[in-house]
């Protein structure tokens, strides 16, 4: 999961995923909520608001939010290592990734 220069990593932008489904009652949210709220979490640079040539009307940042559940089989992956789990539209946390939330924020 190598990062382009100036751009956030799908790593980088899994921590705010996982960050924003530990912050939910449900332990679940949307894709539609985590587009919202990542940049009120994230910095996001100008390379990653740069639109997705294979998305429309999506910037680059959105799409590797969106490609987690693409890259549910890579190691590193928050969903291959056992920390979220896809659901309908959206992500859910597991136990494992709330200790993992709860271990970075120490």
């Amino acid at each position: 999961m190598a990062s382009k220069p100036n751009r956030s990593s799908e790593g980088d932008l899994a921590k705010v995923v996982l960050d924003i489904l530990a912050d939910q009652p449900s332990g679940e949210a949307t894709i539609a909520t985590l587009i919202k709220e990542v940049p009120n979490r994230h910095k996001l640079t100008p390379e990653d608001w740069e639109p997705s040539k294979t998305r429309k009307n999506e910037s680059l940042w959105e799409q590797i939010v969106r490609n987690i559940a693409s890259h549910d089989d890579i190691p590193g992956n928050i969903i291959a290592e056992g920390y979220a789990e896809r659901i309908k539209d959206g992500y859910s946390i597991t136990d494992a990734g709330r200790l993992r939330v709860k271990a970075r924020h120490r």
